[in-house]
């Protein structure tokens, strides 16, 4: 027991080291660069690192997510259709902290090489660290958590073919890609960077080269999730009829004119961007983030009494602090609202060169979906419980109908 501790201490003292030697080695790495060089430095370097960070803090929350689950008792395997091998929130805490430890060495090791002249060595940093992270998602044997990989990759191809029914996972997972389109958008421009030997260099910084920041591709990359989903809806209409799945499209495909008016402002002249483009790209926001706002609240959570994903089944500082709380519905509507404005807000333009405020504004996007994925699980655990509630209960009507039934004829 005393080992453990002394272990897990030295382990908490050298992240720590790590965490400052990163720290130090960037900002000086930084801060020996010119001044008219610094700013576009490191616009690309967030450029290639963000969409990995950003992933780095979904795959933590999604650990705490698990973890808030199974002090509740909640059956997430159930849910999911998980096999006796999914992993526990331990384990994706595993992985988060290889992600967390991987992730800024390379940016870190990035700086230091490109402000010390090696900048063929500096290019091949985020180049080795997006193949090492496609290797390892695709690599056929047992290590790795392979049977946990595959599921992803299964469920990631049934979102890309919707050509079987839509179970829970496929557009669970769909919606938080909509969250991350901006991962997406910039993960496609970094491989673009990449494959054009752009990495590095200044080539790119060309608004209207290939893997510029008037690409076409940008706003059809951000599109691609609300489209997945939106085709997840029509299957499910087409399997079940029921009219809300149309709504729900219909919420969807709100998103597209927000992507491509505000794209349009690289492609048009600035008085027809501001008189006649800008007010119809405000009017689509507006309607977009208040009808997934109303959605949210209305039919992916259930708020028509106290949460019970809060309440674990042995007492908990958390569970106190959350459980039966008024302050946490105010805070979750509240907060839900004012991030579906922001989201939509981001996708303007003129933001896009702004790198802290959008990589601000997309992590806020996840910590959105961190709360919205608490109360969208809870619906459905609700659902399946009274679902087989409501089959218990027949059963035992059948049951008791077919008793009567012999007892009457035997008595004849």
């Amino acid at each position: 027991m005393q080992f453990n501790r002394i272990h897990q201490s030295s382990s908490v003292l050298l992240f720590f080291v790590w965490g400052f030697s990163c720290c130090k080695i960037g900002w000086d790495s930084v801060m020996r660069m010119s001044v008219d060089l610094r700013d576009l430095f490191l616009y690309e370097a967030f450029l290639y690192y963000n969409p990995l960070l950003l992933m780095t803090m979904t795959v933590w929350l999604w650990g705490i997510n698990l973890w808030f689950f199974s002090q509740a008792s909640v059956n997430y395997a159930k849910i999911f259709d998980l096999d006796q091998n999914h992993l526990t929130h331990r384990e994706i805490w595993k992985c988060a902290t290889w992600m967390t430890i991987i992730v800024p060495t390379s940016m870190t090791a990035y700086l230091y090489l490109y402000s010390n002249g090696e900048v063929s060595l500096a290019a091949s940093q985020p180049v080795l660290l997006y193949c090492a992270v496609a290797m390892i998602l695709v690599f056929p044997f047992d290590i790795f958590y392979m049977s946990s990989r595959y599921y992803l990759l299964r469920t990631l191809w049934r979102i890309l073919l919707p050509l079987q029914a839509i179970s829970f996972s496929d557009f669970f997972l769909a919606d938080i890609l909509t969250s991350m389109a901006k991962v997406f958008s910039d993960l496609e421009r970094s491989v673009c960077r990449m494959l054009h030997r752009q990495v590095a260099t200044i080539a790119w910084f060309e608004a209207d080269s290939v893997c510029g920041s008037h690409s076409i591709a940008i706003p059809l990359v951000l599109v691609l999730p609300y489209l997945f989903r939106f085709f997840q809806c029509l299957r499910q209409y087409k399997d079940t009829r029921e009219k809300t799945t149309l709504l729900n499209a219909l919420k969807y495909s709100t998103a597209v004119p927000v992507i491509f008016l505000s794209a349009l402002k690289y492609h048009v002249f600035p008085d027809r961007w501001t008189n006649f483009y800008r007010p119809l790209w405000l009017l689509s926001s507006v309607l977009n983030s208040l009808y997934s706002f109303y959605w949210d609240v209305t039919r992916d959570w259930d708020l028509s009494g106290f949460t019970r994903i809060f309440k674990f089944s042995k007492p908990h500082l958390f569970s106190h602090m959350l459980y039966g709380r008024k302050w946490v519905y105010f805070w979750v509507i509240g907060s839900n609202l004012v991030l579906r404005c922001t989201w939509t807000y981001k996708l303007s333009a003129h933001l896009r060169h702004n790198y802290i405020t959008v990589f601000t504004i997309a992590a806020l996007e996840i910590f959105r979906r961190f709360q919205w994925i608490f109360f969208r699980v809870e619906n459905e655990w609700i659902k399946m419980n009274a679902k087989s509630n409501l089959q218990l209960t027949t059963n035992d009507i059948t049951n008791e109908e077919e008793k009567l039934l012999s007892s009457t004829e035997h008595n004849v």
